[in-house]
C-alpha cells in the first residue's frame, strides 16, 4: 500500500536547496509525484507531493527535520491519501486575461465554488503589459465539471460574467 506525505516549505531562494529537497526523497526511497517550486520576491516556496512505502515515508520525515534544524527553515509536512472524485466529472481548463484588479481571484472562485466546479488546480501571477505599461492579471485553473451540469450553460454564465468585469477567458475541455 502506497502513502503519501505533502511537503511545503518557504526558504530562502537557491538552487541548492531544491536540490537537497529533491535528494531527500531519492535517499529515503520516495518517489516524487508532483512538486511546485515558484520564486516569490526573494523567497522559494515549495510543494512536494511524496509516494512511499510507510517505512520511506517516516524516513523523509526524520530527514526533513534535520534539514529545517541545519538551514533554520520551516517546513511543513502532512500526511494524505489519495481520493477518487466522487462521481463522473469532466476536466476542463480556465485561462483568464485582463487588467489586474483588487479582488478577482475571489471573484473567479466563488464563481466556481457557486456552480459546482471542483477546483484541482490555480496560478495566477500579475506583469505589466508590453506596449502599454498597463498592470494585467493571468489566471490558468483546472476545474472538474460534474457530468450532471450543463457545459455550455456553465461555460456561458462563465464567459458573461468575465465580459462583466472586462476579462477575456476560455473555458476548455482538457484532451
Amino acid at each position: 500500500m502506497q502513502n503519501y506525505l505533502v511537503v511545503s516549505a518557504l526558504v530562502e531562494n537557491s538552487s541548492e536547496i531544491i536540490r537537497k529537497f529533491s535528494k531527500l526523497s531519492k535517499s529515503s526511497g520516495c518517489n516524487i509525484v508532483d512538486s511546485r517550486f515558484k520564486v516569490l520576491g526573494h523567497e522559494l516556496s515549495l510543494m512536494i507531493f511524496l509516494t512511499g512505502t510507510w517505512d520511506a515515508i517516516a524516513k523523509i520525515e526524520d530527514m526533513l527535520g534535520i534539514l529545517a534544524q541545519e538551514h533554520q527553515i520551516k517546513i511543513l509536512t502532512n500526511r494524505t491519501t489519495v481520493d477518487k472524485l466522487q462521481g463522473d466529472s469532466m476536466p476542463y481548463a480556465v485561462d483568464v486575461v485582463g487588467l489586474d484588479q483588487s479582488g478577482i481571484i475571489f471573484d473567479i472562485t466563488d464563481f466556481m465554488s457557486s456552480n459546482n466546479l471542483i477546483i484541482h488546480e490555480m496560478a495566477s501571477n500579475t506583469y505589466e503589459a508590453s506596449m502599454t505599461g498597463a498592470k494585467m492579471f493571468s489566471l490558468h485553473m483546472m476545474v472538474n465539471i460534474p457530468s450532471d451540469s450543463s457545459i455550455a450553460s456553465i461555460r456561458g454564465d462563465f464567459i458573461e460574467f468575465c465580459d462583466r468585469l472586462n476579462l477575456d477567458a476560455i473555458m476548455e475541455p482538457v484532451k
